[in-house]
Order: C-alpha cells, then sequence, then structure tokens
C-alpha cells in the first residue's frame, strides 16, 4: 500500500511535536499527525502540506483506550505498515506545587498522558510497527526523570523538584526499557529521549532552547540504522543516566 516510510507523531500539532514531524517528512516519511483537536490537527497538517510535505491529520487521543484503537484502525486503512511511532504527547500541568502539596488527582492527569499514554499508543499501534522491516519507537521523556541527575547536588537540575512532572518521566524510562527488551527480537528498537528545556506551551515559552534543537534527538532516534542502539536514554550529546 505505501512506498514511501511512515511515521506516526503524537502531540504533533505544534511544537517539538510538530517540527520532529516537519523533519521526518522533509526527510522522505509519510507523517501522520496524531492530535486530539481535529481542527488544529488538520491546520498543522495543512501548513506542512503547504510546504510540499506529504503530512496527513490523524485523530488520536492518548489518554483514551477506545479513541487509540479507533485511530489505530483508521491508519490501517491508509498504510500496510509504521516505520516510526514518536511518543512526544505530553503534559505538565501546574510545576510550583511541593511534593508535599501537589494533589494526587494532578498527578494521576499527568501519569494519563505521560505514562499511561505512550503506553496504550504503542500496544495499539504495535500491529503496523510488527509489519514494519525496522520499526523505530521514540518516548519523548525529560532530563528531568533522570533518577541520576536529580540525585547529584552538582546537577543544574537538582532544585528542579516536581513530584507528578519529573516520576512521569522516570516511569517512561521503565516503558521505554520494558517496551525495548519485549520488541527487540522483532527488529524493533525502542529509547527514550531528552530533548533538553526547549521553549513550549509547556513551560510557558520559558525554556531556552529551540523545537529545532529539541527534535534533533528524537530524529536521531527515530532514523537509526540497524546497527543503532535500542533500551537506551539519550540527549543529543550521547547517553544520559538512568
Amino acid at each position: 500500500m505505501t512506498e514511501s516510510k511512515t511515521a506516526l507523531v503524537t502531540g504533533a500539532n505544534k511544537g517539538i511535536g510538530r517540527e520532529i514531524a516537519r523533519r521526518l517528512a522533509a526527510d522522505g516519511y509519510r507523517v501522520w499527525l496524531g492530535c486530539r483537536d481535529h481542527e488544529r490537527g488538520e491546520a498543522a497538517a495543512a501548513e506542512l502540506r503547504a510546504l510540499g510535505l506529504d503530512v496527513r491529520q490523524l485523530d488520536l487521543d492518548v489518554t483514551s483506550d477506545a479513541l487509540c484503537a479507533t485511530a489505530a484502525q483508521a491508519l490501517a486503512r491508509q498504510t500496510d505498515r509504521l516505520d516510526v511511532l514518536v511518543n512526544n504527547a505530553g503534559v505538565a500541568l501546574e510545576l510550583r506545587a511541593r511534593p508535599s502539596e501537589e494533589p494526587v488527582d494532578q498527578i494521576k492527569a499527568i501519569y494519563e498522558v505521560n505514562v499511561f499514554g505512550p503506553i496504550r499508543v504503542t500496544q495499539a499501534f504495535l500491529p503496523l510497527l510488527k509489519a514494519s522491516a525496522a520499526a523505530r519507537v521514540v518516548m519523548m521523556s525529560s532530563g528531568l526523570g533522570s533518577l541520576g541527575t536529580a540525585t547529584d547536588p552538582d546537577s543544574p537540575f537538582y532544585g528542579t523538584n516536581y513530584l507528578g512532572y519529573n516520576s512521569s518521566k522516570s516511569a517512561l524510562n521503565g516503558v521505554t526499557v520494558a517496551f525495548a527488551k519485549a520488541l527487540g527480537p522483532l527488529g524493533i528498537k525502542v529509547n527514550a529521549a531528552c530533548p533538553g528545556y526547549v521553549a513550549t506551551d509547556l513551560n510557558g515559552h520559558s525554556g531556552y532552547r529551540t523545537v529545532e534543537q529539541g527534535a534533533e534527538i528524537a530524529v536521531r532516534l527515530a532514523t537509526l540504522d540497524a546497527a543503532g542502539p535500542t533500551a537506551g536514554y539519550f540527549n543529543e550529546d550521547g547517553p544520559l543516566p538512568w
């Protein structure tokens, strides 16, 4: 059905996700933007198509088992395989609360997107990933998910102690390893990417890095050759401590 390589990027109507999608499409991939908001997703896809890129919109709510299954069925009607899945969708919510004060309901809401979202999306699209000769899955993590960094007083991020967000990314790193071990025998590589502190809506555009810089490591991991790593955690400079 599909001659060019294919990719799905979740949370891709703006920010780092949109830039990852643009980069992959510029490299010749047919890319679907997995977006919860249909109109915003279609607007982003139209903007990228205007650049001559093969980009389509896919309705996808990562917090719903049923809607993830529906999205996978919809994509299966358009392609016979998925070569790249980038689990980019994420939330931070309130980042000023102290761990002793952060509401459990807020932490649950963060985990629903940042942890359970990538799990259910990867599971839903697994049949299409298995149909690829060499699929790649990228989990968009964060340096704040590193337990090594969190416990290093010399780290510049040592004092950034957000209970819900940080621990959700630590959990996502564990999810990455679990999927990598399970899917490795099938030739599917799964890695976690840290984009750095990028100026996006998630942090009120307070980051000092651009979306172009943030997308670099995800694109690199999405396009790994056969000799590339799996079950790893990287930023653009190399491996990070778990």
